[in-house]
Parts: C-alpha cells; structure tokens; sequence
C-alpha cells in the first residue's frame, strides 16, 4: 500500500451561510495544493448543523457538491465532508461525500439521526455503508452520532484502513469524541480520524474541536489545537498496518453477526 497523505480541517462555521463557509474552504484548500491526497471537512460544514433542510438541501447535482468536485480537480486532492442533501422524492439527507480529482463521486447518508437535536424528525436516515477504495486504502466514512454505534463501524475482516468521523460535536460531550475515536482505532485495528468543528452555533451550542489522527494502536498521530480554524496533514502508513495485522490477527477471533436496518 502507498502512504496516503491526509488533512484535517478544523473550522468554525457561518450558521446557513453557504458562501462564505465556501470561501473560508477555498482559502484553506490553496494553502494545502501539493501538501496531501485527501482533505477533511466537518459535517454539514457549509450550512452548520441546522434542522430548517427545507431551503438549504442540495441534490448531488446541485451548487455545493459541483463547486467541490472542480475544486478537488483543481487542488489535485479528493474531499470529504457532509452537506444537507435532497433526492427527487423531497427527502432530505445528512449526506457524506468523497470526491475525487479524478472525476468520482461516493456518498454516505447518514444512519444514526441525532434526536435529541431533533434531526430523526428532520432528515431520513441512509441504509447503506459503502466503503470506498482510493489510491489502494479501503475507507469506511461515517458522521458524528455514528460514532456512538460502534456495530456500525464493525471491521469485518478487515474490509476497511481508514474510518473517517465527521461531526458537529458540542464541546460538553467532549470527552466522549475523544474516548469513542481511540476506542475504535483499537477494535478495528484501523487508522481513525476525527474532523470537527470550532465556534458557537445559532442556538448557543459550543463546539471546541477535539479534530484528530490516531493510529491502529490507538497513538494521537496528529491534531489540531482546541477553538482554533486550521489544519493538520499527516501521512498514514499502510504497510505497517498490515504487518501489525498479521502480527496480531484479532480480527480472525471476531463474532460473526449480522445488522438489521
């Protein structure tokens, strides 16, 4: 396996504010052209996480995801995030995306709806859990809620390198974030990262970020200062994860069950 150079990108968010959550983007991004292979955002990083879908859902078609997939061409570098999206049924969704410069798109909806924030009632939940292959890494991508299940995100013989959490995660659960982000590196024996989101929201909600890199074995790789916008990059090595698998085979030991949606 190649290295796989990944930045994280820790941001505040103008609440529904497409334009200039856009903007900041952009700035990030020319800074980080010829420095990586796969660029973070948090979730709903261009809206915030806002329960009002109706005027700001997107198809995949739409303004947001088509500024991104030139974007990712342009700084040679795929993107991830979330966004509010829509379908022709007029559902909305918590939507992943992983574009990359080559032209390909992968989406995720969302599974586990926050409702204590009342998003079950807002947004419908995804019933898929695609995993994409990019430069030779198998990634599992999931959002914020995701984190608390950890069946979802269940390794199944190794199916995956890389899981990915994007979120909006308030600064009073904090510790959560960063017990559940270790937690899963070392069950799954995969690389993990968390990409969250700094500033206070339209209803008050404090998030301090907590964004970060961990290794199979649990190790903080990389991140980025708490309430501070910025990035961190650093390069995963997918040959000492396979050894480390071989090694140690856990994963050969695991309970075989199945989900039902």
């Amino acid at each position: 396996m190649n290295p796989l150079r990944i930045s994280l990108l820790q941001t505040d968010i103008a609440w529904e504010d497409k334009p200039k959550n856009l903007s900041r983007l952009r700035e990030m991004l020319k800074t980080l052209r010829g420095q990586t292979d796969l660029a973070i955002l948090p979730e709903t990083f261009s809206t915030g996480f806002s329960m009002n879908p109706a005027p700001l859902a997107e198809p995949t078609d739409g303004e947001t995801i088509s500024t991104l997939r030139q974007w990712a061409t342009e700084y040679g570098m795929a993107l991830a995030g979330s966004y509010i999206a829509c379908d022709t049924s007029a559902r909305r969704y918590n939507r992943a995306f992983f574009l990359t410069p080559e032209g390909e798109a992968h989406y995720y909806d969302k599974r586990h709806l926050f409702r204590m924030g009342h998003e079950n009632e807002c947004y419908t939940p995804g019933t898929e859990r695609p995993v994409i292959n990019f430069h030779g890494w198998n990634i599992l991508f999931l959002i914020c809620y995701d984190l608390r299940f950890p069946a979802w995100s269940r390794n199944r013989q190794n199916e995956y390198d890389l899981l990915v959490y994007v979120a909006n995660w308030p600064a009073a659960r904090r510790k959560v974030w960063d017990t559940l982000l270790q937690a899963r590196a070392l069950e799954n024996i995969s690389y993990v990262c968390g990409v969250n989101r700094i500033g206070k929201d339209f209803h008050g909600v404090v998030h301090d970020g907590g964004t970060a890199a961990y290794s199979y074995k649990g190790t903080c790789l990389a991140s980025v200062p708490n309430n501070a916008e910025g990035t961190a990059t650093v390069t995963l090595d997918g040959n000492a994860l396979q050894e480390f698998r071989q090694k140690f085979p856990v994963w050969k030991d695991a309970d075989s069950f199945s989900l039902n949606y």
